[in-house]
């Protein structure tokens, strides 16, 4: 697919400057002229359309773990931080839960034109090279979050190379920040496509399938298999699309396309809330707000721009 890394979060060309990761001396320097991204409990400091960074010794930081290093932007080294210990003053607005959390956090150290925001809400507004940024930054800091103690013998870990690895000082055993490959399809018969909703979905939210690819498993054979277990319609060939970086929290979006060998539906209630074939003309209508059913995939998704690219005949 010649359009495949014009995804959300993909093909900025971004150098990540993996050299440096071994140099404490280095990494300190360019901490010293660069910039760090703070990101609080998941959510990035943002300043309108673009984001929040801060030079090394902002007042903001000071709460915040050791910075992880993204890699060498035009505009010199780029970092990011976990500042999530800070704690919003009383009255600030609260965090809210669902798919989608719409709160704003302000720190008392920054202007009110900065707060920090569900990427989510403010990614496809991003350039690709801060989306890239933002995506790296925000699943490197929560897989650090969710590994500070060696799963070999139990003992806390060492974050080390600039945030890329964790070392255990009791039994030597290194860990490297884990990415879940993902399938998501774009499973179709004749004319139409095969979407489907989980529950907790905003009213009326349809989406390609996806699942987590397992061990031992091929993409292609992950694709049919979930497109069964979820739905019960059997897929033939299969085809490799695009991928997505998806932050949400550390995963990789593979797209595929698939070809459903019947169009019988008989879903696992456990896996999927509904599911049904929607034709090109509806998802026309979907996509311009006019179906009194369905609400296509959030913008930025890789599930809406694989369908938004299939209406407009340019999956090649």
């Amino acid at each position: 697919m010649r359009l495949a890394e014009t995804v959300t979060f993909g093909g900025s060309g971004l150098d990540r400057a993996a050299g440096l990761r071994k140099d404490p001396d280095a990494l300190a320097q360019a901490l010293e002229r660069g910039l760090v991204l703070p990101i609080w409990r998941g959510k990035p400091l943002v300043a309108g359309d673009r984001l929040g960074w801060l030079p090394a010794g902002h007042p903001v930081l000071a709460s915040g773990g050791p910075p992880v290093f993204l890699g060498l932007d035009d505009a010199g080294p780029r970092f990011a931080a976990d500042i999530s210990a800070w704690s919003p003053e009383a009255g600030a607005e609260a965090v809210e839960a669902g798919f989608f959390d719409p709160s704003v956090q302000q720190h008392p150290a920054l202007g009110d034109e900065q707060g920090f925001v569900e990427l989510r809400g403010v990614m496809t507004q991003l350039s690709p090279r801060e989306a890239e940024l933002v995506a790296t930054g925000k699943a490197l800091l929560q897989w650090h979050r969710s590994h500070g103690f060696c799963a070999a013998c139990g003992a806390a870990s060492e974050m080390a190379q600039g945030g890329w690895q964790r070392g255990c000082g009791a039994c030597g055993a290194q860990h490297f920040p884990r990415t879940d490959p993902v399938v998501i399809m774009l499973v179709t018969h004749g004319n139409s496509v095969l979407l489907g909703r989980s529950p907790g979905w905003p009213e009326g939210m349809y989406s390609l399938l996806a699942g987590f690819v397992e061990p031992g498993e091929t993409m292609e054979a992950a694709v049919r298999r979930e497109v069964f277990e979820e739905t019960g319609v059997r897929c033939g060939p299969v085809g490799y699309l695009a991928s997505q970086p998806w932050p949400f929290p550390a995963s990789l979006m593979i797209g595929a396309r698939a070809e459903a060998l019947g169009d019988a539906i008989t879903i696992d209630p456990e896996e999927i809330e509904a599911a049904r074939w929607v034709t090109r003309e509806e998802l026309v209508s979907a996509f311009a707000g006019r179906h009194p059913e369905i609400k296509p995939a959030r913008n930025g998704a890789i599930a809406h721009f694989i369908l938004r690219n299939w209406l407009a005949d340019r999956l090649d």
